[in-house]
């Protein structure tokens, strides 16, 4: 049964708090004007930086989604109203634009910098709950993150209000994002510590084992000398290539076992193991990322994979548990 805590059925109330944030959102959705198209554009042509500005929980917000454009492709940073209009407007140049955040669109702070920017060139996309406001009115851009209540009980606590702006902010971001092109590449280059930084930034360089490391056999060796190579080596496989030097198949441990099971005269171990491999195994290229080799080799079930060069030349090996323990998988 739901637990009663000082006369408050907690589920019901989580539950409550929840349905007024997600009716905030989807108010979002049903409000959705050309003015977002307008300032995706500004800011998709911006050719300096974005400056997020916002104060108290609005500014928290701003925060948040400054460092989320900054590390989706758009260079923004935060800037606080109150050191703005002390001396800190000095950080922003003509090529800039302004994202001002305010529930209310009529914060002292924030409405005391919009003559100033102006008379620098510089314009102003709003965000706010109050389309009636200062603010709202003498922006370029105005985008509407109004909700019809909080989730506070008592209406006064920013709570839905901060999750619709957030929600604008980082719908804004993704979507540059794409307009942008933006890739994993260039994510890895904002993100090179971590757990993150790691999935993105290592690769399949610097994971594989290679020269006298690397199980390699050509097409025309007996399956029984393959065997050796096999065993010389400890990824249970080998990479098979043809008179070019190309990557043309692999045998494995299993093909073997496989092989004995059909042909108990074992006769097979005298033919060329170009009669038996795998053709067109599975590679990757030097500068794959470790995640996607990780991707490949858990998508086709196998436990290692090749490297190759562009003439597809094999000139490494991964294995799975080194690309899992080199990204902490």
């Amino acid at each position: 049964m739901p637990r009663q805590i000082a006369n408050v059925n907690v589920l019901t109330e989580v539950r409550l708090a929840l349905e007024i944030e997600v009716a905030a959102l989807q108010g979002l959705i049903n409000r959705l004007t050309e003015a977002v198209e307008s300032a995706i554009e500004l800011l998709c042509k911006c050719k300096g930086k974005v400056v997020v500005t916002g104060i108290g929980k609005s500014g928290y917000i701003g925060r948040k989604i400054a460092a989320t454009l900054a590390s989706t492709g758009t260079p923004a940073f935060f800037l606080h109203p109150g050191e703005a209009i002390h001396g800190d407007l000095g950080m922003l140049g003509k090529e800039d634009i302004v994202l001002a955040l305010s529930n209310s669109g009529s914060t002292e702070e924030i409405v005391r910098l919009l003559n100033p920017l102006r008379h620098m060139g510089i314009p102003v996309i709003a965000m706010t709950g109050n389309s009636q406001s200062e603010l709202a009115k003498r922006a370029e851009v105005h985008l509407d993150v109004s909700v019809e209540r909080e989730a506070c009980p008592l209406n006064l606590a920013p709570t839905a209000s901060t999750t619709a702006a957030l929600a604008m902010g980082d719908a804004i971001a993704v979507t540059l994002l794409r307009l942008r092109d933006f890739r994993e590449e260039d994510f890895a280059v904002f993100h090179p510590g971590g757990n993150l930084g790691k999935k993105l930034v290592t690769t399949a360089a610097d994971l594989m084992d290679s020269g006298v490391k690397l199980p390699l056999v050509h097409d025309s060796l007996p399956v029984e000398l393959v065997i050796s190579e096999i065993l010389a080596k400890r990824y249970g496989i080998t990479s098979v290539v043809d008179e070019t030097g190309r990557l043309t198949g692999a045998f494995s441990l299993g093909d073997l076992l496989r092989l004995h099971i059909q042909d108990r005269s074992l006769e097979f171990m005298r033919q060329p193991v170009r009669d038996y491999m795998t053709s067109r195994p599975k590679s990757v290229s030097l500068d794959a990322l470790a995640a996607q080799a990780l991707h490949v080799m858990e998508s086709h079930n196998i436990r290692a994979i090749f490297v190759t060069d562009e003439e597809q030349r094999p000139i490494g090996i991964i294995g799975i548990y080194e690309v899992l323990k080199a990204i902490d998988y």
